[in-house]
């Protein structure tokens, strides 16, 4: 049992963690029938707890979204085992050199979580940058995602695998704003 925990808990290489993404695509779409995304979810959400309020909200949401809402909960799950149970002390996200050399320059110096805790915690969320990336960045992200028909998850691994024209404007629109945020936007606020 040990050695299949130690197995789970190692970082997989892309080149297995990428093709069993890409393959669960067409298994859900061919054996469920349905498509993975993630962003409708707080819709179904919405809709199961403040019915009748918008139009938006009023449709059969435990038709359509409880096997989706089933699905974020096991990412949930997923997530908190690999975090707190599978997860050694002292685990950090492997950097290249030159993209920790580029944000030390603009000031980010704690790298040791998955994202930089002096922006993304409550001491980093009362400074602007950090109000400006937490809040704005989650109001064009929510919005990206509602405007685009769907978020990144969905677009880029679904609706390419399904060959959608819309999913690859969209995946390009996500990564010229990516690349806009990270060479422009970012070393104004810090």
């Amino acid at each position: 049992m040990g050695s299949i925990i130690d197995f789970v808990s190692q970082p997989w290489p892309w080149y297995v963690a990428g093709p069993l993404i890409g393959l669960f695509v067409p298994a859900l779409l061919i054996f469920g029938g349905k498509q993975l995304g993630l962003s409708s979810n707080l819709r179904h959400v919405c809709a199961a707890t403040v019915p009748g309020r918008q139009e938006f909200f009023r449709y059969d949401w435990k038709r359509t979204g409880t096997w989706n809402l089933v699905m974020v909960l096991g990412i949930m799950i997923g997530g908190f085992i690999g975090l707190h149970l599978l997860a050694s002390p002292g685990d950090s996200i492997d950097l290249s050199e030159r993209t920790v050399g580029a944000l030390s320059g603009l000031g980010v110096s704690d790298l040791t979580g998955f994202v930089p805790a002096q922006f993304i915690s409550w001491k980093g969320l009362a400074t602007l940058p950090g109000l400006v990336m937490v809040v704005g960045g989650g109001f064009f992200v929510g919005f990206g995602a509602r405007y685009a028909g769907g978020c990144t998850s969905g677009h880029a691994i679904s609706g390419l695998a399904n060959l959608q024209v819309a999913s690859l404007v969209a995946v390009v629109g996500f990564f010229i704003g990516g690349l806009f945020v990270t060479f422009v936007l970012l070393p104004v606020l810090l």
